[in-house]
């Protein structure tokens, strides 16, 4: 029986299986929280770690708990010449699903639940690969290490904190985006920046606007009171913000004033595209109130008209880029705190290759000059990339064809995985060709076809690699 007729015989008989440990860590609700010994990222990530090494080391594997930061687990003794790094942590649930987001529903061939596709399938299906492996060629010349991180959404201070204990291996894919091959990640741009200015006591007024809990999603949700204006006042305005964005507004009243709701549509920061930025259109709808001059009506002017709704490519702010090979800058406003005497925010840009990190910087503050505001944080990560011919970019290649007879070439995101900042680190699935499984949207889900042949070509990698 060849390798390929094993595989296909092992997880024939594991599938179920497999499911069911994917259930078992998309029940926890590994939402980054508050930390304490043990726990670096709060008890949802730390409760998924322990859940997933108890899978490890359930299938007889070393496993181990790297001070709550991230989980390791070893193949064999032998000298580790592959790394396979996936995370454990997810985004917010977020609103507007249609199943129980910390469960799983097999729907269709589809499994539903948050972190099926990002990153918690994923995870599971390079565990059984290792166990694929184990089963039918136990004895492996030199290591595979799964490393299980448990902060990728939220900064990646788990690998950081890892990878300066212990060096990465020769060779690492995450199964963390798309195949076939993830080679270049654009640079990221996340800025936060603030103004503030005195107190304003009479008058049409913002009193306060909240909008975008993370910096690398598109705000689904955003909202503003106001004081000093009727909804007489308010109503023409909304309605007609709503025509030109596509975004729904709500009015409510509160002691303070009038308070107005904008609902969006959620979407990953690298591809603002394809949500519908509640923040900006709230703005759009502030700024064309008839509100009493002042640094804090100026300013939300100013902000309207730096992040115009729609504008995903930083035209606005000129920042605008794109090249060939890495593809268009794209930009997300994704964070605004605003008070009566202040904001604080951040937006998420992903760069190509092409653009120059200082000139970056510069313009935006030259932009924010004129709102008396200032970058107190520039958030600048250089591009990854790797290039199409290294050798193990076309064992993956390699493997990705033989196993969907597909063409394959590399791809080029604005995403980032968790190999960014690893020399020769590449991503490696989980996501195919086209589809579209709504990471960090509501009704996240993974085809457990696809999983299961992600977890065949993972274990054939290892085979190559490791063999």
């Amino acid at each position: 029986m060849t390798d390929r007729e094993s595989l296909d015989l092992f997880f024939d008989r594991r599938r179920a299986a497999m499911v069911e440990d994917i259930r078992a860590l998309v029940r926890v609700d590994s939402v980054k929280g508050e930390a304490y010994p043990g726990a670096p990222f709060g008890s949802g990530p730390a409760a998924a770690l322990d859940t997933a090494l108890a899978l490890a080391r359930r299938e007889g594997f070393s496993a181990r708990n790297v001070d709550g930061y991230v989980g390791v687990v070893d193949f064999n003794g032998a000298p580790t010449e592959l790394g396979i790094l996936a995370h454990l942590d997810v985004m917010p649930r977020g609103t507007g699903w249609t199943y129980p987001p910390f469960d799983v529903t097999e729907h269709e061939g589809r499994l539903y639940g948050r972190g099926t596709a990002d990153d918690k399938g994923p995870a599971v299906a390079a565990l059984y690969a290792m166990m694929a492996v184990k089963a039918i060629r136990p004895e492996l010349a030199k290591n595979v290490r799964l490393i299980l991180g448990t902060d990728e959404e939220c900064g990646s201070a788990d690998i950081a904190y890892y990878f300066a204990r212990e060096a990465p291996p020769p060779h690492v894919f995450s199964p963390d985006g798309d195949f076939p091959v993830i080679n270049i990640e654009k640079g990221r741009f996340a800025p936060v920046f603030r103004g503030r200015w005195p107190r304003q006591k009479e008058g049409a007024r913002v009193l306060s606007v909240v909008g975008g809990q993370r910096h690398n999603a598109v705000p689904q949700q955003a909202r503003a009171t106001v004081a000093g204006l009727s909804p007489a006042k308010l109503a023409p305005v909304i309605r007609q913000v709503e025509r030109d964005t596509g975004v729904e507004f709500q009015l409510g009243r509160t002691p303070e004033g009038l308070t107005l709701y904008a609902l969006g549509t959620g979407a990953h920061g690298a591809q603002p595209e394809r949500g519908n930025n509640a923040l900006t259109a709230l703005l759009s709808a502030l700024a064309a109130l008839p509100l009493e001059d002042g640094p804090s009506a100026r300013t939300i002017r100013g902000l309207a008209g730096l992040f115009p709704h729609g504008d995903t490519q930083g035209k606005a702010l000129e920042l605008a880029c794109a090249d060939e090979i890495s593809g268009p800058l794209t930009l997300n406003f994704s964070v605004l705190e605003l008070d009566q005497m202040g904001f604080s925010a951040q937006f998420d840009c992903r760069f190509p290759l092409c653009a120059q990190e200082e000139a970056l910087l510069s313009r935006l503050s030259a932009a924010l000059s004129p709102l008396g505001a200032e970058v107190t944080d520039p958030g600048l990560v250089p591009p990854h990339c790797v290039p199409e011919d290294d050798p193990f970019v076309q064992t993956l290649l390699g493997v990705y064809r033989d196993y969907t007879g597909q063409s394959a070439r590399c791809l080029a995101i604005g995403g980032g995985t968790y190999v960014h900042d690893i020399p020769g680190g590449v991503a490696f699935g989980c996501a195919m060709p086209g589809v579209d499984n709504r990471m960090h949207e509501p009704d996240e889900f993974a085809i457990l076809d696809d999983l299961v042949l992600s977890a065949k070509m993972f274990a054939q990698v290892i085979l190559d690699v490791c063999g």
